[in-house]
């Protein structure tokens, strides 16, 4: 029997969380109100609902360089910042400092993180989108990957669940490619995206125009109200963190319901970096940690372990969790683990000008944009290339009279400055990606400064992607000037890396088979079936939709099985 020491009761629950980001923070209530005693073990540092978002009230003046990055944080904050992400006033208290947690990269990789308790649940975008039924078997259809352990039919209730605790905004369009939820009331397109929607919906069949599906408040319920939990306020200032709980986050929701239970205990700044097996048992029976501050070792003991460190970071815990029954790291019988990377690229669509509606403008600034779900290789529509893509985008009126560009400097550039200029609308494509075995992550020689090794990548777009990429830009192009936009411009920017759209997925694949898979139709490890992987390591494919709300419903059906299973005594 592994020995830990003295402290070894102290340290013992029922069931230990990896993470506190949207599918740690959804494991800890789920199994907290199930009457488990669990520990969520977070790397970075406890910030509090509310008290602890310190830029949320800020005036733009109130920050040096109105918000812009200084020369020394470009440096500090490299791949937020290459990729278009970073600024100092919505970004930087919620993002590492990428110099502090370096990484290597094969081929350059923009891994943006956020170690605090919550993780990216509070700089994440709130897209909230259901995956179709065609979305679990596609690599069935088309041989590329394995195919799902499950299907629609399986998380739809899940969906369900989720979707109700949230808080969905949206509209029912009864779609097949993107499926009805549950769903608050639906935000209000503006006036030229209704008009954009009514010259792309008449000019070409099968597609769709309408509001995002958002995970922001717009009439919460009895239980959402109970938790603290506000109607958005349309500041759009969420990644400084919503001191109204209108959008969704750990902090807001899922953590003060598992606090409501008193069975939740919670750790700050411990770097969880190995499981623990104990091979007389045969069993994976705790973690070991470090404390990021002091590198003071410490291990956590539990009869179930949930890893939701993020794709990256629970397939670097499971890479370096060997042991005599798992060689190569933990259930990696397949040698998938650290394998097929995918992501969503991003920056290619088109944008333009809509003459007229001069006299028109819009309430607040509405935390949500237009969608145009996929339409490419669905239905009689065929392409040169597999699977499809969706848009987002909106419209949005400029700051300035263009009429005035003369007006340089004094009154009348205060005057120019003061008048909304003409109405644009833009759209920018979500494209899906292949899962590719040659995506993939390494264990570094070289060693962070708390002793650890760290991630290599060597991940980037194959052809499939940059293909899809050109059709992208050129249907955005016709959809707009369909609509009766002007001086339409399409781009197309392929040069941006991975990482760039933030959805990082497929490190620990699921599926039916321990040779070809990590991860079972419960995302249990293969081999250490009381080790749950629910976040985005374990996704199989990446559909063409934001993929939090399917993480979301996974670990929900995960942890009612894990229960399940723990009362049965097969776990």
């Amino acid at each position: 029997m592994y020995i830990q020491g003295k402290a070894k009761e102290a340290m013992t629950f029922d069931a230990i969380v990896v993470g506190s980001g949207v599918s740690g923070g959804w494991a800890a209530k789920e199994l907290t109100e199930k009457g488990l005693k669990v520990l969520m073990i977070e790397r970075g540092r406890h910030i509090e609902h509310i008290t602890g978002y310190e830029n949320a009230m800020k005036n733009p003046w109130d920050f040096e360089y109105r918000g812009q990055l200084s020369n020394q944080e470009k440096k500090d904050y490299y791949s937020g910042a290459r990729a278009g992400f970073a600024n100092a006033q919505d970004i930087l208290p919620h993002f590492v400092k990428d110099v502090d947690y370096p990484f290597q990269e094969e081929k350059r990789f923009d891994w943006v993180r956020g170690y605090q308790t919550g993780g990216r649940s509070l700089t994440w975008g709130k897209q909230s989108y259901r995956w179709n039924k065609r979305d679990f078997e596609a690599n069935l259809e088309d041989g590329h990957g394995v195919d799902w352990p499950i299907r629609y039919e399986d998380l739809a209730p899940w969906y369900d669940h989720v979707e109700r605790f949230a808080g969905i905004s949206g509209s029912k369009e009864g779609l097949d490619v993107l499926p009805d939820g549950i769903f608050q009331t639906a935000m209000e397109l503006n006036c030229v995206e209704k008009e954009v929607k009514k010259g792309i919906e008449s000019s070409f069949e099968n597609r769709h125009l309408f509001i995002g599906r958002a995970a922001h408040l717009t009439n919460p319920t009895e239980e959402q109200l109970a938790l603290g939990r506000a109607t958005c306020q349309n500041r759009n200032l969420c990644k400084r963190g919503c001191p109204y709980g209108a959008y969704f986050s750990t902090q807001s929701a899922t953590l003060p319901a598992a606090r409501k239970t008193e069975n939740l205990t919670v750790v700050n700044d411990k770097i969880v970096y190995e499981t623990i097996f104990d091979k007389e048992t045969d069993k994976v029976i705790g973690v070991k940690a470090i404390d990021e501050k002091t590198n003071e070792e410490v291990e956590y003991f539990a009869k179930i372990i949930f890893i939701n460190a993020s794709a990256m970071n629970s397939a670097w815990i499971m890479m370096q969790s060997t042991s005599s029954k798992h060689p190569n790291g933990l259930g990696n019988e397949s040698d998938q683990l650290g394998r097929n990377i995918m992501d969503h690229h991003l920056n290619a669509g088109a944008r333009g000008q809509y003459p007229g509606h001069e006299d028109k403008y819009y309430y607040g600034r509405r935390p949500n944009g237009v969608y145009i779900p996929r339409f490419a290789n669905w239905g009689d529509d065929k392409r040169e290339f597999l699977r499809g893509f969706g848009y987002q985008g909106g419209a949005s009126r400029a700051q300035g009279d263009p009429r005035m560009n003369d007006a340089t400097f004094g009154a009348a550039f205060k005057e120019k400055m003061s008048l909304p200029g003409p109405w644009s609308f833009g759209l920018r494509g979500f494209g899906e990606t292949l899962p590719d075995p040659n995506n993939r992550i390494r264990l570094s020689d070289k060693k962070d400064k708390n002793g650890l090794q760290q991630i290599e990548f060597d991940a980037g777009w194959g052809k499939n992607e940059l293909k899809m990429r050109e059709t992208i830009m050129q249907e955005a192009v016709d959809m707009l000037e369909a609509a009766g936009l002007v001086d339409v411009v399409g781009f197309n920017e392929a040069e941006k890396s991975m990482g760039v759209g933030i959805h990082e997925m497929g490190t620990a694949r699921m599926g039916r088979d321990p040779k070809t898979s990590v991860l079972n139709k419960w995302n249990q490890v293969w081999g250490a079936e009381n080790v749950f992987v629910t976040d985005g390591a374990a996704m199989t494919s990446s559909s063409c939709v934001n993929p939090s709300l399917t993480y979301m419903a996974l670990t929900a059906r995960a942890a009612n099985y894990a229960v399940e299973q723990l009362k049965l005594g097969n776990l």
